[in-house]
């Protein structure tokens, strides 16, 4: 079997048109969603970036791969060879795959454990995550020309477009210029999310600087305008980078291996448009950071163009892929194969998820059919509450906390919680959940303690200065 991965950073899956988006930002992926299945609710079990791609790499949540941020304490990749518990690159190589990767991922963070496993690593270029899509399709066409007819690869690669800043050629980022922005935010929530103190907030899209790095992105957004100018940037270098992805497929229809060939959609994390009052990032652990793309093409599945409801995390996709290749899933993997489910036959869906966040603030969520309960264990630089819950077909922008209005709830999804993490901990000679420590620490990587609040102070921000401090303890409340 002959398998491609295509890995997009920062990606909404409410921004492909096959997922109902009024723009048409992504034809070719469309293509591949209607040859295969989709996932609605898929979702990463550890965000952002190095935490969800440790779970790639381990097929494991956060609380056992040791990764829940980004650097330091909490951030120690628990790497074993134990056959229970193998790296994903590893076991599909041991079962005679070959393995080959164009990403510039560790590079970017330091996790230079990511390159274990593979036969091939690429990483095309010195910039870090800041290359385009152009210069890594450049890089991975002429090894698909040269291998694309070979049985038996796993061909990961990795596409930062969707991540800010956009730096796209100027067609794309005014390619929408002409098409309305999505409905909300409005300008009624824009003047509220005003008083937000957070970086990447309205007031503070760019932390640090009041100016945009780039023209077309607005220095702030401080009305729809604003947002409009912002988000069709964002949905600019979707658009970009999905046609560079065209010229991928149109190598694999050239090379007549197209139909034989199965492509995964997927990404590491979501990127907020406005919920919890964020512009382009990801500081929390809500659903818009959370819920990624997850789109399957595979030889010989029965039904096509067919969307799925399910609750799933992406620690799922190794399990099932595996499944899939007729490799056994190993036994201490945290993802659960929904193979059956693609093949028609008995699937018992979860009841529902638990993920977690650890950078800007510290949290773990509850997810279940109806709702999302936050909870909040250190807040960092961003102004949320210990604990919020929400109703999420009713609001699914996460704008009125319910909290105190249905107890009950936050009890049976604090039940769910509980009964997630003594699953988890409980295992015998099982390491400690991670988490704690970037609480212990703090969450202040990019963006410091002291660093922030001076910025506040010197902007003459000096009122969201305090309820930063306020919240984070330095201050006592009035």
């Amino acid at each position: 079997m002959r398998i491609i991965y295509i890995d997009i950073d920062s990606m909404r899956p409410k921004h492909f048109g096959i997922h109902g988006y009024h723009r048409n930002t992504t034809p070719n992926m469309d293509k591949i969603a209607k040859q295969g299945v989709r996932f609605n609710r898929a979702y990463c079990a550890t965000s952002p970036c190095v935490p969800s791609r440790a779970s790639f790499s381990s097929g494991l949540f956060g609380i056992h791969s040791g990764v829940v941020t980004h650097w330091g304490p909490g951030c120690d990749y628990r790497y074993t060879n134990d056959k229970d518990r193998p790296m994903f690159t590893r076991l599909l190589r041991e079962n005679d795959y070959k393995l080959a990767t164009f990403s510039s991922f560790a590079d970017r963070h330091d996790a230079f454990w990511y390159m274990a496993g593979w036969n091939e690593v690429h990483t095309h270029t010195l910039k870090a995550g800041n290359e385009n899509a152009d210069e890594v399709i450049d890089a991975v066409l002429p090894w698909l020309k040269q291998n694309g007819k070979d049985d038996n690869y796993f061909l990961h690669l990795q596409l930062w477009d969707p991540h800010r800043n956009y730096t796209i050629p100027n067609k794309y980022q005014t390619l929408f210029q002409d098409d309305p922005a999505p409905a909300w935010p409005d300008q009624y929530t824009i003047e509220q999310h005003q008083n937000n103190y957070a970086p990447f907030s309205a007031r503070m899209t760019f932390p640090y600087s009041d100016k945009s790095p780039l023209e077309t992105m607005p220095d702030r957004i401080g009305n729809t305008t604003d947002f409009k100018k912002f988000v069709d940037s964002y949905d600019g270098a979707i658009r970009y980078m999905d046609e560079q992805l065209g010229r991928l497929f149109d190598t694999l229809e050239e090379l007549g291996v197209m139909d034989d060939t199965a492509i995964i959609i997927s990404g590491d994390h979501g990127e907020a448009m406005g919920e919890h009052g964020i512009y382009g990032d990801h500081v929390c652990a809500d659903e818009a950071v959370h819920n990624i793309p997850m789109i399957i093409k595979w030889p010989g599945l029965e039904r096509t163009n067919v969307q799925f409801n399910e609750l799933v995390y992406n620690v799922d996709l190794q399990a099932t892929i595996c499944e899939m290749l007729g490799i056994k899933v190993p036994r201490k993997w945290d993802g659960k194969s929904f193979a059956n489910l693609l093949r028609r036959t008995s699937y018992t869906p979860r009841d529902y998820l638990v993920w977690d966040h650890g950078l800007y603030s510290v949290g773990r969520s509850v997810r279940t059919d109806d709702w999302l309960l936050m909870r909040t264990y250190h807040p960092g630089v961003v102004p949320l509450e210990p604990i919020e819950l929400y109703q999420m077909k009713e609001d699914p922008f996460m704008i009125n906390n319910l909290a105190e209005e249905h107890p009950e709830i936050v009890e049976k999804l604090d039940h769910y919680l509980q009964e997630w993490y003594q699953e988890q901990v409980g295992q015998p000679f099982e390491k400690p959940d991670p988490l704690p420590l970037v609480v212990e620490t703090g969450p202040f990587k990019y963006i410091t303690k002291d660093k922030w609040a001076e910025h506040l102070s010197n902007t003459g921000r000096e009122d969201l200065r305090e309820q930063y401090l306020r919240r984070i303890g330095e201050i006592d409340s009035i």
